[in-house]
Order: structure tokens, then sequence, then C-alpha cells
């Protein structure tokens, strides 16, 4: 699978869509090390719904190649496990 660097960074398969590259570039300004986000609150910082964070964690987690994306939890909110 061919992997493509620019603008939103390292990540591997299609280009990204403008949602994704806005949540990995918010993930690579927020991390340092390893951090829980649920997916509310990335959703309230970045003005999108919890439903569309969740979505795209799921397809980031795939495709970023340089931050790792787990997903922790599901209580009120999706948790998601990053490491930069």
């Amino acid at each position: 699978m061919p992997t493509q660097s620019g603008r939103e960074g390292a990540f591997s398969g299609p280009t990204l869509s403008d949602t994704q590259a806005e949540i990995l570039s918010h993930l690579r300004e927020r991390v340092d090390g390893t951090a829980y986000l649920k997916s509310k609150y990335v959703a309230e910082e970045l003005g999108l719904s919890s439903k569309e964070v969740g979505i795209n964690m799921g397809i980031l987690r795939e495709r970023a190649t340089d931050i790792e994306i787990e997903q922790w939890g599901r209580s009120s909110s999706t948790t998601w496990k990053v490491t930069a």
C-alpha cells in the first residue's frame, strides 16, 4: 500500500478527507506521548458530531502511520488511546 505524506503528515492508503485531515492535525497538536480522548470532546473542539469523530478515528486508526490510535472504551462516549 503506498505511503503518502504532505500537509496532513504520514499515512497509508487513499488521500484523507478534509474531516480526517482536520482530526489528525488536531491529534498531532494535542498529543505528546499518550493521551486518552473522548469522541464527544474532540467533536466539540472541532465542531463535529461524536459520530463523525468516531467513524473517522476508526479510519485514521488504519491509515495514520506516525500516530497510533486504539479504541479504548465505550461508556457515554467512545474513548480513544492516542500515542504519538
